[in-house]
């Protein structure tokens, strides 16, 4: 990939959202289905890939003070506006949640599971009177595959869809990461600046709000108190400032966060560990826009083998990121970010994902106080070698093995979270 492909990858990837982007998502298919339909939908169903479902049950939705798929759905229909991608309900205001609990209390909606191998699949039919308008999401969050109008296809890439997701590899090196993230002029990367706005934004609003589990929050009120265990430091404050921010996010807060690779966690994982060490240890402004460069694109990097869902949390790849990025403020050359890389893959691979809920706030949190050990770790040249477990001497064998692990290896322990979240 050249120069400018990269830096247009990095813009499609990196991208405001509003709420927890697999219900935002399901409300982009329903906005886009009530759109081509004319008019307010008499009844909505949803079919889902089983990815799709655990993510999207457990979470709050932005301006509702609800959690779950039924508002989400249902305020898709009544506010949704598909050109606002993954802010569709930003528009949401206290008048549409009424309706909305109106619409569902009628009985209006059906969810359910859709027996596909896509990991990331919305189907939406709307219907009213005589007309039926049919959309499909897959293969990434604003991705639109399919829509038709009673008899009439109107966009029909699914086949296309599909072969891309079976055969495509990625297109980047953990070498070129680098060197891009170096050496390309910082006019070229300014934009990377508003992932630090956006994200810490969202961290504010939650120490002046009470959100999800206030993890970030308690972390940050107790960092002078005579019985803390982390006191106030730069590493308290990533944890604090990270996690507020993934609070506000699960909470459901009306606060945008800028997302990657279709997560806003992974977004903000990315960004804000970054962030804080920067400002904390006064670094330049062209130092900040390369090391959140490198966080960003890392990410991208290492989501493009382990796909946009997975058993594996997308905590440890944000993480993994950050590392990078704070190695290299730390004064890190290549070797010793390969080192953080590696010190990550040993250290959190595995961590399920279960869903997007509150306390994924707890899991940024262990991601990201790992990818500060691997930095400090990193710049004393000390790295976990490939006689240890699944770690690579090649960075990007090591990368391989991580993806390898979550796409495939953890297919099982997938099914059964999602058997064990809707029996509960």
């Amino acid at each position: 990939m050249n120069t400018q492909e990269i830096i247009e990858l990095i813009k499609s990837e990196v991208i405001p959202a509003v709420g927890c982007t697999e219900p935002v998502a399901v409300s982009l298919c329903v906005a886009k289905a009530t759109e081509t339909l004319g008019h307010m939908p008499e009844n909505i169903q949803v079919h889902l890939s089983p990815n799709m479902l655990k993510n999207a049950m457990g979470v709050g939705i932005p301006g509702t003070g609800m959690i779950g798929l039924p508002i989400a759905i249902a305020l898709g229909a009544l506010i949704g506006k598909s050109e606002y991608q993954l802010e569709v309900l930003k528009d949401c205001t206290p008048q549409a949640v009424e309706e909305g609990k109106k619409y569902i209390a009628e009985k209006r909606i059906e969810v359910d599971v859709k027996d596909t191998q896509e990991m990331l699949y919305i189907e939406t039919c709307c219907a009213a009177g005589t007309d039926k308008a049919t959309v499909v999401i897959s293969g990434a969050h604003t991705n639109f595959t399919y829509i038709r109008k009673n008899d009439e296809v109107l966009l029909d890439k699914r086949s296309s869809a599909n072969a891309n997701e079976q055969t495509e590899e990625p297109s980047l090196t953990m070498r070129q990461v680098y060197d891009f993230a170096m050496e390309t002029p910082l006019d070229d990367l300014r934009f990377i600046l508003e992932t630090a706005r956006v994200n810490k934004a969202a961290a504010r609003y939650s120490f002046q709000h009470t959100c999800g589990h206030a993890l970030g929050k308690i972390i940050d009120d107790g960092k002078s108190e005579p019985q803390s265990v982390f006191g106030d430091t730069t590493f308290s404050r990533i944890l604090s400032y990270t996690s507020a921010a993934c609070d506000a996010r699960m909470a459901g807060a009306m606060v945008p966060v800028i997302s990657n690779s279709g997560s806003g966690n992974q977004g903000i994982s990315a960004t804000i560990p970054v962030l804080v060490y920067a400002e904390d240890k006064h670094k330049t402004e062209a130092e900040l826009i390369r090391a959140l460069t490198l966080s960003h694109l890392t990410v991208i990097y290492i989501k493009q083998s382990l796909g946009r869902l997975s058993a594996l949390c997308g905590c440890v790849v944000a993480a993994t990121g950050s590392s990078c990025g704070i190695t290299y403020l730390m004064g890190g050359d290549y070797r010793q970010i390969t080192y953080a890389v590696k010190n990550m893959v040993a250290n959190l691979t595995g961590m399920i994902c279960d869903g997007a809920k509150p306390s994924c706030s707890l899991k940024v949190a262990s991601g990201v106080s790992t990818a500060v050990m691997s930095a400090v770790l990193a710049m004393k040249n000390q790295c976990v070698t490939s006689l240890e477990g699944i770690v690579d001497d090649d960075v990007d064998k090591c990368i391989h093995n991580l993806t390898l692990i979550g796409s495939k290896g953890m297919q099982e322990t997938d099914k059964l979270i999602l058997e064990i979240m809707t029996s509960k």
